[in-house]
């Protein structure tokens, strides 16, 4: 049989032991966070530069002609 000692504390230090777990399994989760809302706007600046190189692609391509003219022209 098996004697259980009070707590100097009682039902205060049960409630103090579940809050501490609580706020560390908050601070875990918000780090959780961080990482998501830091890999979305990587993503969102990775997709704007390509997204920017392929117009800065096509705006060069426009402009600056590939010699397709002069060949049709010789035939």
């Amino acid at each position: 049989m098996s004697i259980r000692r009070a707590h100097p504390f009682g039902a205060a230090a049960t409630l103090l032991q579940g809050l501490a777990a609580a706020l560390m399994l908050a601070g875990l989760l918000e780090g959780c966070a961080v990482v998501a809302v830091a890999d979305a706007a990587v993503t969102v600046a990775a997709t704007a530069v390509k997204v920017t190189a392929k117009a800065a692609g096509a705006v060069v391509g426009a402009v600056i002609p590939d010699g397709d003219d002069d060949e049709k022209k010789s035939d």
